[in-house]
């Protein structure tokens, strides 16, 4: 049985989302963040060192990294699902949205939480760095979607569930008025029955609010 440690409020919900776009079978444990740090506690060390979500087990393993457990749960249980055939163009642009994600883009948006958590939202590197790079990395994704319905063409693939977290975010934090495309995008996959499920699984997501 697949289990989820699922924190709340995090990029767990996400994986829960794809299971349920698997159809398959599988478990939370759930973990709450300190209210006072918004940090992970500290029985999720138990499970994997760094103590973050999201983490699975699976058949004795252990697996963290959002991309990794995406990787992992189409490649296992996919059965062709959610992912392009190997060796296409498609397929390099899957990965490419894969590692995009968390590799260049959340960066950025965490560095922004970061900077207005601790009341620095008008500095230098809010204003001349963290803002610039938000606008630059957004123009470039409602690009992409005006060229097609989903990030690697006109499928839904699991990309777009690895896409799925930092499009929420920056809606959250700054809104999506100017990018008609990427809020069509959202209100697509929130239509989605399988994401229905996985909010009812995994519970209160506060970057919906």
């Amino acid at each position: 049985m697949i289990v989820v440690h699922h924190l709340n409020n995090s990029r767990s919900q996400r994986i829960l989302w794809l299971l349920e776009e698997l159809g398959l079978d599988y478990e939370i444990k759930r973990y709450e963040r300190d209210p006072n740090t918004m940090l992970a506690p500290a029985e999720l060390k138990a499970v994997h060192p760094l103590g973050k979500s999201p983490v699975i087990t699976d058949e004795g393993q252990t697996l963290a990294e959002s991309g990794a457990i995406i990787d992992y749960l189409v490649e296992r249980y996919g059965e062709g699902k959610l992912s392009p055939p190997p060796n296409t163009p498609e397929k390099l642009r899957y990965d490419y949205w894969l590692h995009y994600s968390e590799g260049s883009v959340m960066p950025i948006l965490v560095m922004k939480l970061l900077l207005d958590n601790f009341e620095l939202g008008n500095s230098t590197v809010s204003s001349q760095f963290v803002a610039p790079q938000i606008k630059l990395h957004f123009d470039y994704l409602e690009s992409e979607l005006s060229k097609n319905p989903w990030f690697v063409g006109k499928e839904f693939t699991a990309a777009d569930v690895q896409m799925s977290f930092p499009v929420e975010a920056v809606e959250a934090q700054v809104g999506l008025d100017t990018y008609p495309k990427l809020k069509d995008f959202l209100q697509r996959i929130h239509a989605r029955p399988a994401y229905k499920s996985a909010l009812e699984r995994g519970g209160k997501y506060e970057l919906l609010t």
